[in-house]
């Protein structure tokens, strides 16, 4: 006689939504997900301490419903994006947890595709996909969010194949509202670390410790409405030639800290890196010091970025020739 093969439970799925002041965009994002063709178990909404309608607008269209099961936190003060979704991701039940922004919409298989990821690569920690960019009122932009962001070739064939932690090392190329993640990488990952973005920082972590990848299929109509609380703005002339104006003292404390705090968190942790990752992030270290104490005078800046270049560091750890302009250039 033969015996079935024992069935693979099915996960427990939920959604870490974070809202402030949303009411105007919230109800095509709940409906996208209420209309999933894998409908999550759980939705989690931490909301930042709205002044509008956005609590009683996602009350009324849950209405009666029983399921998904419907969690909502308010927040008397605003605790900013990361501690909001901290906030809403430890408060999810699930074994995965879908990232979400109260401005988007759903296609209607993100869940479905994502979970038959998750289904058949055990060791997956987080994957994220790309998105059509919308405007205001949902018109597509005729773009995308990889466009966008002009990930590369390389960039993607690198994450395919296992070497994200290269690609995020030079810079980061997750949105959160496009990712889903196992709880585990959530375990590995908190507490956030204040210099870092969640959805940056937990991408970080995956690729370091795990696998993570990439969906190439647009899975969310990608929301830009000019109040996005991170939204995206491909490098344009205009926007690059403003950025050498600004003061370079905040974006460098702000890599330098984010690099240390990676550093401590592995050295605490005891991640089991691979020698070349621990190697890269000590590299890291270095490269993010060194253009952190840059001197104020441009023309005495000259030796150390062109000694700094022939080390390869500013292509493996940064955005190659755009931080060598940045750092002749822009003032102190």
């Amino acid at each position: 006689m033969e015996i079935p093969a024992a069935k693979t439970p099915r996960p427990m799925v939920s959604v870490a939504l974070c809202t402030h002041n949303g009411a105007e965009f919230l109800g095509a994002q709940l409906h996208s997900i209420l209309n999933q063709t894998r409908v999550p178990d759980e939705i989690v909404i931490s909301d930042d301490a709205s002044t509008d309608a956005t609590l009683s607008l996602a009350l009324e269209i849950f209405g009666d419903r029983t399921a998904p099961a419907l969690t909502v936190m308010q927040n008397s003060t605003a605790l900013g994006v990361t501690a909001n979704f901290a906030q809403a991701l430890a408060a999810c039940s699930g074994d995965l947890l879908a990232l979400c922004d109260q401005d988007d919409v759903w296609s209607p298989v993100k869940m479905e595709q994502m979970l038959a990821e998750f289904a058949g690569r055990p060791g997956l920690l987080l994957l994220h996909s790309d998105a059509r960019l919308v405007g205001q009122d949902g018109e597509p932009m005729g773009a995308t969010l990889f466009g966008a962001l002009s990930l590369s070739a390389e960039e993607k064939r690198s994450v395919h194949q296992g070497i994200a932690f290269s690609v995020l090392l030079r810079r980061n190329i997750v949105t959160g509202a496009t990712a889903m993640l196992r709880r585990e990488l959530l375990e590995r990952a908190e507490p956030f670390p204040a210099s870092w973005v969640h959805d940056e920082w937990l991408a970080m972590i995956a690729a370091a410790t795990g696998e993570m990848d990439m969906l190439e299929a647009p899975l969310i109509d990608y929301r830009q409405h000019g109040r996005n609380e991170i939204g995206v703005s491909s490098l344009t002339l205009r926007i690059g030639i403003n950025r050498l104006r600004v003061s370079r003292a905040d974006r460098n404390a702000r890599l330098l800290n984010r690099a240390q705090s990676l550093a401590d968190r592995v050295e605490s942790s005891g991640f089991a890196l691979t020698e070349s990752d621990a190697q890269a992030i000590e590299e890291k270290l270095c490269h993010e010091r060194i253009r952190s104490g840059l001197p104020a005078s441009r023309a005495r800046r000259l030796r150390p970025v062109v000694a700094e270049w022939s080390t390869g560091r500013y292509a493996r750890y940064g955005l190659g020739l755009q931080d060598i302009v940045r750092d002749l250039t822009q003032p102190a």
